[in-house]
This record gives structure tokens, C-alpha cells and sequence, in this order.
């Protein structure tokens, strides 16, 4: 039986994703993420969609977000994330990507 090699990364890349009220991708589907994680700064909750769609405050999201709070992305998962402001504020999504 081999022996399981956990995947490592040594390379990432930052981003930032202002507050909206329409969905926004927080980051585009990328085949070669190992992982990922989103800080939300504005005062109002992000709602995070991992299905690939349009996300909305109110049906179609996986993860709300407070003011502060952090999220990291099931390893593995290299589809598009997209998100959505409960109300439009002057914060935004600190975005990290690792490849």
C-alpha cells in the first residue's frame, strides 16, 4: 500500500475583493490550488457560494462570514468561489490562493 504524500505548496498569491452586493468572484477556478482562505474586513457578513454559481445572502451560499472572521477552503477544492455582501460596506475579501 503506498504511503499517503500530502500535497504541499510553496508558492501563493493575494488578492482583495471589495464588498458588493451582487455576486463577485472571490476567486476563479484554478487546477492547480492546494488551498485557499478568504478574511472577511467589512462590517457587513460575505456569504461564500462554492457550487460555481451566482451566490445570494439567502439560499445559494455554504459559508457566512462575519466582520473578522476566516474561512479556509476544503483542501482539494479548485472550482470557481463566488460571493455576496449582506449590505454594501467599505470592507472587503482578503483573498490567499496556494499553488
Amino acid at each position: 500500500m503506498a504511503e499517503y504524500m500530502p500535497s504541499r505548496s510553496n508558492a501563493n498569491a493575494h488578492s482583495s475583493v471589495a464588498s458588493a452586493v451582487t455576486s463577485t468572484t472571490l476567486l476563479a477556478a484554478n487546477p492547480q490550488r492546494k488551498g485557499a482562505s478568504i478574511f472577511n474586513t467589512d462590517a457587513n457578513a460575505l456569504c461564500i457560494d462554492m457550487t460555481g454559481g451566482t451566490a445570494t445572502t439567502t439560499t445559494r451560499f455554504h459559508v457566512r462570514l462575519t466582520q473578522n472572521q476566516y474561512f479556509e477552503v476544503p483542501f482539494g477544492y479548485t472550482g470557481l468561489i463566488t460571493g455576496i455582501w449582506e449590505a454594501d460596506g467599505a470592507g472587503a475579501a482578503n483573498v490567499v490562493e496556494y499553488t
